[in-house]
């Protein structure tokens, strides 16, 4: 063969391999062909930040009133009247419940006749007293006869000091047939109704005063160490789904529970805000220490086969990335973030069911977005 024909024919080779076009590969998995642009506004993000995440001992208890009275019947009698109802307000010295004084009445009449019999047997063996000395100044009488008058009178002075006390007696039983209000606040728990024969201790009515509202709860005896006077509590209360309550560490008891081996913790509210409910259970941690940490929302958590995932926002695509999550923060619902995203990463707040991975995106201003509603479940 010539030598320019071999030199022609892998010359012929060579260019037409440089022309090749390159081998595209496999298709990428989810990819977001046919996928709608998904339109996003400022509300819809989320940049991950450090936030105090508590790490205290978890105190567990419910609210209850520090100024409440368990009134109960101090005689026994029955119930004429019950004034006030459950939830009713009361200032203090308010009646609230009536009970028959008749037979305590009665002994009360008694007892005043009584009294002024003795009074006047009192009255009549001191004048006789007087009349003996001035006879025996005289000498006419004798010391003997004097002396026998004033065992007469103080005879007579201790019958009307046991009657004036019998006297006192039955007008505090008269007083206690009406139960009154010790303090301004609420009736919690009404126990009797009119008709009812009230025993001696029977329970009638509970007032609280709701502005007296704390946390009465329990600590792990194991975590002691960690609990100081004045240290602050980071706590939610069911019934107030959307709020966060912080108190103080007012007491902590000094013996533990012998069944459940753990201690009372007595926290008292740092504002006024306190639920004006008794009773509500609650559940939060002691701020005994607090590390910043990166913090994950429960809402932009998505989790499937037993991992947990979020949408991340990156050039103008949203991306599904495992993270790893700790402990949870029970004061505001929030994961500890341990991997898989770094501060400052922007996340979908609330991602939807139909999102696709590599999923493209717009920015709205905050007005669009709020006319456009947004794929992501926002």
């Amino acid at each position: 063969m010539p030598r320019h024909l071999f030199f022609a024919i892998v010359m012929a080779f060579v260019l037409a391999a440089c022309g090749k076009a390159p081998d595209p590969g496999p298709p990428k998995p989810d990819a977001p062909a046919n996928s709608p642009v998904l339109l996003l506004g400022p509300e819809d993000m989320r940049t991950l930040g450090t936030g105090g995440d508590a790490r205290g001992p978890v105190i567990t208890g419910s609210i209850q009133p520090e100024r409440r009275a368990d009134l109960r019947a101090e005689v026994s009698a029955v119930v004429l009247q019950v004034l006030k109802e459950n939830g009713e307000s009361v200032r203090r010295g308010d009646l609230l419940v009536r009970l028959d004084d008749t037979a305590i009445r009665d002994s009360l009449s008694s007892a005043e006749e009584s009294a002024r019999a003795s009074a006047r047997a009192f009255e009549q063996a001191e004048r006789q007293v007087q009349r003996l000395k001035t006879l025996q100044a005289q000498g006419m009488t004798s010391i003997q006869a004097l002396e026998d008058a004033e065992v007469r009178r103080n005879n007579a002075q201790s019958d009307l000091a046991a009657a004036k006390a019998r006297v006192v007696a039955a007008r505090q039983q008269m007083r206690r047939t009406e139960v009154r209000a010790p303090f301004d606040g609420v009736v919690s728990d009404r126990q009797a109704s009119a008709g009812d024969t009230a025993a001696v201790g029977k329970e009638l009515v509970k007032v609280i005063d709701p502005a007296s509202m704390r946390l009465e709860g329990r600590v792990s005896s194991d975590r002691m160490h960690e609990i100081k006077i004045g240290q602050d509590v980071y706590f939610k209360v069911n019934g107030y789904p959307n709020r966060e309550f912080v108190g103080r560490v007012k007491r902590v008891d000094a013996t533990a529970n012998p069944i459940t081996r753990q201690v009372e913790v007595l926290v008292e509210f740092a504002d006024d805000k306190a639920p004006k409910v008794a009773g509500l259970y609650a559940e939060g941690r002691i701020a005994s220490g607090a590390a910043g940490s990166l913090m994950l929302p429960e809402s932009s958590v998505v989790r499937s086969a037993g991992a947990a995932y979020v949408w991340q926002v990156k050039d103008k695509t949203i991306t599904k990335v495992p993270v790893q999550l700790g402990e949870r923060d029970p004061r505001v619902g929030e994961y500890r973030l341990l991997g898989g995203l770094a501060e400052g990463d922007r996340i979908l707040r609330n991602p939807g069911n139909a999102l696709v991975d590599g999923q493209k995106v717009e920015y709205a201003s905050a007005p669009a977005a709020a006319v456009t509603p947004s794929p992501a479940g926002s």
